[in-house]
């Protein structure tokens, strides 16, 4: 079996194809034949060593969604699966293979309409947008800010937050380009990286989704109205500065909160509501899933090498 595993820590050039023994199935898990596995912001954090600390190791195979055909089953679950298109999460990595092992609870049958590369571009990144703006106490009327804009999880969030009756959206992206293209998908103000310009943009927001961190994190409280919420769900660009939270406590009077949300605190029974209702809705054209570009597995590098330059809208999509 086709694998991508993380030779050495850095760049992308740190990834490279090495032939795995077919898996077989445990008790409770199954095999499915990958059709289209996501690459997301948190697999080049990882394969950049920056989680080195958190037990990521060399050898590490990264990626943890795949969409495909269960193969085989394990002991104790349901043969029935066997031949059903699904989505499956893999957990912290397994999922740049080619035959992806997953446990059965953390499976989704996919509707017919939904493709396997939609399947994988939504299924992460619809579930954190979705539980990140519940995070915030987001309501109808709202300011969204969303820094980090053009990833899945930030398409997500700009969809969600505009269906959601926000008065306004604001995305932080790097190009005009970009900009129109989350215009087209709910936003009403582009801003540059730094949160500056877009015409008759909010002076405050009440809510930042912020999917990038890093050292510019704390100048984002700044733009936070009072008693505004800001929920951190990634850190594509690195940590922030230790001390951080000065910056927040700066503004003491205006009431602010800061949060981080991660998905595993939610159960899977929960998740995969969510999930199916995003499924369903993208089938039916009400969400959309924005897949980058379909590369095969073997160009993995090249996914990361596009995903460090800053070249990704959407998702890029990787094809065993």
């Amino acid at each position: 079996m086709k694998a991508i595993e993380i030779r050495t820590y850095g760049g992308p050039e740190g990834l490279t194809e090495v032939d795995l023994p077919t898996p077989v199935p445990a008790a409770g898990e199954v095999v499915i034949d990958a059709e289209a596995v996501g690459v997301g912001g948190v697999d080049t954090v990882i394969r950049s060593g920056a989680l080195a600390a958190y037990g990521f190791q060399e050898g590490h195979v990264p990626g943890n969604e795949v969409a495909g055909t269960v193969s085989a089953v394990g002991d104790g679950v349901d043969p029935s699966w066997i031949g059903r298109r699904v989505w499956g999460f893999t957990g912290t990595g397994g999922g740049y293979v080619e035959q992806a092992v997953v446990p059965v609870g953390e499976i989704l049958a996919l509707p017919e309409d939904l493709s396997a590369a939609d399947a994988v571009t939504l299924g992460t990144s619809g579930v954190v947008a979705h539980y990140a703006l519940a995070h915030a106490r987001f309501t109808p009327g709202e300011a969204v800010l969303v820094r980090g804009a053009a990833g899945g999880i930030g398409v997500m969030a700009v969809q969600l937050a505009a269906r959601g009756g926000a008065a306004a959206v604001a995305v932080t992206t790097s190009s005009a380009e970009r900009g129109t293209r989350l215009r087209q998908l709910g936003a009403t103000h582009v801003l540059d990286r730094s949160g500056e310009g877009g015409q008759d943009a909010p002076a405050g927001y009440d809510v930042i989704i912020d999917v990038v961190a890093g050292a510019d994190l704390p100048s984002f409280f700044d733009r936070l109205n009072p008693n505004g919420r800001m929920v951190a769900v990634g850190v594509v660009a690195g940590q922030p500065p230790a001390d951080f939270g000065t910056r927040m406590l700066a503004s003491f009077r205006k009431s602010l909160s800061f949060a981080t949300f991660s998905a595993d605190t939610v159960t899977p029974a929960d998740r995969h509501a969510v999930r199916g209702e995003q499924f369903a809705a993208a089938g039916r054209g009400e969400l959309e899933a924005v897949v980058h570009e379909l590369l095969p597995l073997d160009q993995a590098v090249l996914a990361h090498r596009k995903m460090d330059d800053g070249e990704v809208l959407g998702r890029i999509v990787l094809t065993p």
